[in-house]
């Protein structure tokens, strides 16, 4: 089999396309729009010189109209989701070991893991008693009687 200009295009084509895959830096997918461009123009039986210039026309119009609107999308639903210490805010947990700020103890369960807690206004909170956790500071979870 013999492999003329336009297959190598679309090799490296299918070559960016699958590296952005492992790469998801969003830069080889327009490369490789570039090079489907590119592969159009061979397919085409133009110059070389104008391959290379449709290959660049098309990747810099890959990466300034695509590529915003693709990351706009992308990462459009990841802004507001709560994650590691700002998701536990709000859950509930419960006492396992009495809370009572004055002598510096207080233990609560939350989703299977002990964590140190302290009352929000400084009430006991007795063991057994269902809280919600109003904020963390450092490691120390401040949870208030749900």
């Amino acid at each position: 089999m013999e492999f003329e200009l336009w297959h190598i295009w679309l090799i490296i084509a299918f070559i960016c396309l699958i590296m952005e895959i492992f790469i998801p830096s969003f830069i080889l997918f327009n490369f490789g729009i570039g090079a489907l461009v590119g592969s159009l123009a061979a397919g085409l039986n133009l110059s070389l010189e104008w391959q290379i210039v449709l290959f660049s026309a098309g990747t810099m119009m890959s990466f300034f109209l695509i590529r915003p609107a693709i990351r706009k999308f992308a990462y459009s639903r990841s802004h507001n989701v709560p994650t590691n210490v700002d998701a536990m805010v709000g859950k509930k947990a419960k006492v396992i070991e009495s809370i009572d700020n004055l002598e510096n103890q207080g233990r609560v369960l939350l989703d299977g893991d002990d964590w140190q807690a302290r009352s929000d206004n400084n009430e006991k909170i007795l063991n057994g008693t269902a809280v919600e956790v109003v904020r963390i500071e450092s490691i120390i979870l401040i949870v208030k009687p749900s």
